[in-house]
């Protein structure tokens, strides 16, 4: 719990001295209002410090995904979510969260949304090949959920064996 509390205090620091840094520029680049990097490591910021309350064990997991109003979330491709998935997760493959698709899969930014990763699972590596840990998928998926205004995420934290896990895992009939 003192890990999670330093981080916490480190994060906010770095939060307010980046809020009060002037927006760097490029000489000679033009400016693209549609990329704003200081917001997304601002929200990248918030978004760690909600998330160290958000982090759940398979079986909190398990529980929370049988109230019908959860979504379980798989921002994983859509060949390696066909390969294997926990049984009853949506898919929704991380280059197409936008706008458009998370107000049509999820139109309430209130709506309880579990996710997991690659970086969750071993024992399948065909459908879960493991990446490096600052490049973890749940990372990218909850910066982007909270920058999108939800904010009632949870995040599988354990690394599971599919072979031994309590979950259930479906593949798509091809």
């Amino acid at each position: 719990m003192k890990r999670e509390c330093a981080l916490t205090v480190a994060v906010a620091a770095f939060a307010t001295a980046l809020a009060a840094a002037p927006a760097p520029a490029q000489v000679g680049v033009a400016a693209n209002p549609a990329i704003d990097m200081q917001q997304f490591l601002r929200l990248s910021a918030e978004a760690a410090v909600a998330r160290e309350t958000r982090r759940v064990s398979e079986d909190e997991f398990i529980r929370l995904s049988r109230d019908p109003a959860t979504i379980v979330l798989d921002a994983r491709s859509r060949d390696r979510f066909d390969l294997m998935h926990v049984r009853g997760a949506m898919n929704l493959s991380f280059p197409d969260i936008a706008v458009e698709s998370l107000h049509t899969l999820i139109p309430d930014v209130d709506t309880r949304i579990l996710i997991y990763c690659n970086n969750n699972f071993t024992g399948a590596d065909d459908a879960f090949p493991t990446k490096l840990p600052a490049t973890s998928l749940n990372l990218s998926t909850y910066v982007a959920l909270y920058a999108y205004g939800y904010r009632n995420v949870y995040e599988l934290a354990p690394t599971v064996d599919v072979r031994r896990s309590k979950l259930v895992f479906d593949a798509a009939k091809r």
